[in-house]
């Protein structure tokens, strides 16, 4: 790979654009899919990520903001997964479940009286990372920032409650507040990166690379920092891939995060293999 087959991907402004929207929603997606990853999560994750649609859906409708729209929605589902999860007599990824699928189900019902439905769904579900604009960009950067300094005011509640809630509790450090804040950061994040990646691919964006930094490291800063560069990499990699083999963006850049982790637990198991070869050899 030479050098100009990277400056001539990135030389147009579009494609800059690009490149920013995407390094800011790694940043968002790494910070707070870490404590998603630590908390097992993920399928939580998933669902809001599908519960910003009918706010995304109302705002096409209706001509009012996305951004608003679908941090509303998002908020909206993050305060229906706590509510159901204190009081419903169902374990809690039931109601996760049935929330996830009513809400995109809702979604995809008010995008269908939209006359531009195809457009609509592309755009909203698969995002369209060349397509951003400046003002995107600097709603993104506010959110993301958002995001990262409450992560580090609240890292101490939230790292309680990731690994142990009652200790949390008894340290009066108010599980159920922090669990609450969680969900509004997972809303931001998602919200701030639903325009270059979608709603479908967000969750790759943001399980990926916390994932794949938690198989190589252990203390929570350093897999933030290593979830960060690895989002990143998916990024740099997958417009790359997306401008000269003419992809879909938000889709290379949410395959490549995924395949990190793969990547990196196939290697760690074969080094595993060979050690214990080497070890009697010796």
């Amino acid at each position: 790979m030479n050098l100009t087959w990277i400056t001539e991907a990135f030389a147009p402004e579009f494609m800059q654009r690009a490149l920013l929207a995407g390094l800011i929603a790694s940043v968002a997606s790494a910070v707070v899919g870490t404590w998603i990853v630590l908390r097992g999560l993920t399928f939580l994750g998933d669902a809001l990520a599908h519960g910003v649609i009918p706010g995304l859906a109302l705002a096409v409708l209706w001509g009012f903001s996305p951004t608003v729209g679908a941090l509303t929605s998002a908020l909206v589902m993050s305060g229906a997964v706590t509510a159901v999860g204190r009081r419903a007599r169902v374990r809690e990824d039931v109601g996760i479940g049935l929330l996830f699928v009513g809400m995109l189900a809702l979604g995809i019902v008010i995008i269908s009286r939209s006359t531009t439905f195809t457009a609509d769904v592309t755009s909203l579900l698969f995002g369209d990372i060349l397509g951003v604009t400046t003002s995107v960009i600097r709603g993104q950067a506010l959110a993301a920032a958002v995001v990262v300094v409450v992560s580090v005011v609240l890292h101490r509640p939230f790292l309680a409650l990731a690994f142990n809630q009652d200790k949390a509790r008894t340290l009066g450090m108010r599980p159920a507040l922090a669990h609450t804040v969680l969900l509004a950061l997972l809303a931001v994040a998602i919200v701030a990166s639903f325009d270059a990646i979608g709603t479908l691919l967000v969750f790759g964006l943001l399980i990926g690379p916390p994932a794949t930094a938690g198989l190589v490291v252990r203390r929570v800063p350093l897999m933030m920092v290593v979830a960060v560069a690895l989002g990143a990499t998916s990024v740099v990699v997958g417009l790359l891939i997306s401008y000269h083999h003419g992809t879909a963006g938000g889709a290379t850049i949410a395959g490549v995060a995924v395949g990190q982790f793969f990547v990196v637990l196939i290697a760690q198991e074969a080094v595993r293999a060979v050690r214990p070869r080497v070890v009697r050899l010796t």
